[in-house]
């Protein structure tokens, strides 16, 4: 079993004081794999360049540093981008919009069989067949 990682959860467990090896351990156990999406990467890396002090983006820098270090990072392959616009053509015609990170984050977990763990399930439950762990 897989788990993919949202920004909002990294997030949170970042503005925690936790570090990127603290919210691995609290995670999930030894047969779970914990994995991110390339896009989450751009997100952090957002964060990072935002950050409104030199501390605070020392710690975020770091802190993707870590995970970068220590987490595989799936990227956006032709089949999830296949997958990712299959679902955004579905939920459009239906007059729902996700994010295309978000679609792309879920459609990485769908591809590989994992689940997705955010705080920001508004989004993700959107997404057909998609399991959810709300942290």
């Amino acid at each position: 079993m897989g788990l993919i990682l949202d920004s909002s959860v990294v997030i949170a467990a970042e503005r925690a004081g936790q570090t990127a090896y603290q919210m691995v351990q609290t995670m999930g156990s030894d047969d779970t794999e914990l994995a991110l999406s390339v896009v989450t990467i751009l997100e952090l890396a957002h964060g990072v360049a935002r950050a409104n002090t030199e501390a605070r983006h020392t710690i975020r820098q770091r802190f993707l540093q870590d995970l970068l270090s220590g987490m595989p990072v799936h990227p956006v392959t032709v089949p999830i981008a296949m997958r990712a616009g299959h679902i955004d053509g579905l939920l459009r015609a239906q007059g729902l919009r996700v994010a295309l990170a978000d679609l792309l984050i879920g459609a990485t977990a769908l591809e590989l069989g994992f689940s997705i763990v955010t705080n920001n399930v508004r989004h993700f439950e959107m997404i057909p067949a998609l399991e959810i762990r709300q942290r």
